[in-house]
């Protein structure tokens, strides 16, 4: 049995193809923890989902951005964007069963996973939250988009205030305010105000920013965290944290790591993806 963490996607399914062949994927026996961003730029989204569809429960997959994105089109809530690839899937015959198993996906997983206590995310952790808690923060918005309101959700999740976390926010607020953590963070500052704007490696944080992962004293620093999002950050490997994200779409390779309770049992299989859009 073997665990792998594997990251954006973003409708690049022969790529993900061979890379499942590479790490010799078996649903019967293995697990695939997908960190988000399935969809969306790459050639074939549709084709993605149905893959991930029929590993039947062996691929466990997260909600990025694009993912987001994809559901608000499907919506009537936002237009694609020109460099969107998203309109075959939203015109195929099978699309109402692929967005509502999209939907059924979660933000963020906590678990156990061979041996070693991981969270899961899609972008990042704000600084004031647990382990624990950044997962039940993920379990109350899983339940506004499984339910039968989602589209009044998807209507109100565009912006970028609130721009940190208050014990006290309520409604459509504190649901921005998880979305937008989970699913786009980078940079925030000490104090948890989040940052969005800048989207290049570590050295671009703005004046008062950081990564979010380099906050002093965040209280997720004692779980590993494994994370997508960010191409330009790109493979990152620490004892206490994972950065998936190795820019497939982008002509980068296509990423998964084998789980282990030790760094020594860990390995990185990458699979080279023919460049699907240019930066910029």
């Amino acid at each position: 049995m073997a665990s792998y963490l594997i990251g954006d996607v973003q409708g690049c399914d022969e790529a993900l193809g061979r890379l499942l062949q590479a790490i010799d994927f078996s649903p019967s026996r293995d697990t695939a923890y997908l960190l988000g961003d399935l969809v969306n730029r790459g050639p074939a989204s549709a084709e993605v989902l149905r893959r991930l569809m029929a590993l039947d429960g062996s691929a466990r997959c997260l909600l990025g951005n694009h993912d987001m994105h994809l559901l608000a089109c499907a919506w009537g809530v936002r237009r694609p964007h020109k460099r969107d690839t998203l309109d075959a899937l939203l015109a195929a015959p099978d699309r109402a069963a692929l967005l509502d198993w999209l939907r059924q996906q979660p933000l963020a997983l906590h678990e156990t996973v061979a041996g070693r206590e991981l969270l899961m995310v899609h972008a990042g952790v704000l600084p004031q939250w647990t382990a624990a808690g950044t997962a039940a923060l993920a379990a109350e918005l899983q339940d506004v988009l499984r339910g039968p309101h989602i589209g009044d959700f998807l209507h109100e999740m565009y912006g970028n205030q609130p721009d940190r976390w208050d014990d006290g926010l309520a409604g459509n607020a504190r649901l921005r305010v998880i979305i937008n953590a989970l699913t786009r963070l980078r940079f925030c500052s000490a104090d948890g105000q989040m940052e969005f704007e800048t989207k290049e490696g570590v050295g671009a944080a703005p004046a008062g920013f950081m990564p979010w992962f380099e906050v002093p004293d965040r209280r997720t620093a004692d779980v590993a965290v494994a994370f997508g999002h960010w191409s330009t950050l790109g493979w990152l490997d620490r004892d206490d944290l994972y950065c998936l994200d190795t820019g497939c779409v982008w002509g980068g390779p296509l990423s998964a790591l084998r789980v282990g309770a030790t760094a020594a049992r860990q390995a990185l299989v990458q699979v080279d993806c023919p460049q699907a859009q240019q930066p910029g």
